[in-house]
């Protein structure tokens, strides 16, 4: 059985949204990919949908692997190169790729996957933000990344030529009643690890759970200018 998904994604309060997710699915396989464009430097919405294009093409091909965030990242700063705008298309990555009981993650930037069983978090992926540097140095704890004034710094983005790219992968193994969050920071650092649980427990299907979450969002970043928020929701 397939898992079932949902996807959501709004610009929140900014003037567009620089977000990119999609679903990509074959007989036997799934391929979730979310980006999020790093409007800081202009053209993000360009970056996060090439490098979403990119994966879906490498996954109908059958060549999606664990080098595919360099793969994507060297189309993305060719397309730069093109262009003229060397070093201002940029995003984050996070991909998950289930294929029967095994499942592919990998990730750059401070997109995240969330892996939940039992009803509980079991593990997500880490950001590679200075917030993260400093929880892992012991000086914040984690739950200090949200609030901290450094939160969108972030130390490693595809189409950033300054340096060679370094991302992470993790396979692992799936179960049925596993459930899966990637979302984009937007969407995270509003609603909490025990906000995400609570709606997990109290949803039925994907397309409830991650309404009651995206509800979350917009509730609790009331009064703030919000970022753009997307996620995608998979229940197994």
């Amino acid at each position: 059985m397939k898992p079932q998904y949902s996807l959501f994604s709004d610009k929140g309060g900014r003037l567009m949204n620089e977000d990119c997710a999609a679903v990509f699915t074959s007989r036997r396989a799934q391929c979730y990919v979310l980006c999020d464009g790093l409007g800081g430097h202009g053209l993000g919405d360009i970056a996060s949908r090439c490098v979403t294009g990119f994966i879906g093409d490498a996954f109908r091909r059958g060549t999606l692997g664990d080098d595919i965030l360099a793969k994507a990242h060297r189309d993305l700063c060719e397309r730069q190169s093109e262009q003229g705008v060397t070093g201002k298309m940029r995003t984050t990555a996070v991909v998950l790729t289930i294929d029967g009981d095994r499942a592919l993650c990998t990730h750059i930037g401070d997109s995240r996957l969330y892996h939940f069983r039992g009803g509980e978090v079991l593990w997500h992926t880490r950001d590679h933000s200075i917030p993260q540097m400093l929880v892992l140095t012991g000086e914040i704890s984690e739950d200090e990344i949200r609030s901290h004034p450094d939160r969108n710094k972030l130390l490693r983005a595809l189409g950033d030529e300054r340096e060679e790219i370094k991302y992470e992968s993790k396979h692992f193994s799936v179960q049925d009643g596993d459930a899966f969050l990637l979302c984009s920071d937007g969407f995270w650092e509003p609603v909490t690890e025990r906000e995400m649980t609570a709606a997990l427990q109290a949803s039925t299907s994907a397309k409830q759970w991650l309404c009651r979450m995206a509800d979350l969002a917009a509730r609790n970043s009331a009064g703030k200018t919000m970022d753009n928020y997307t996620a995608i929701a998979v229940m197994r």
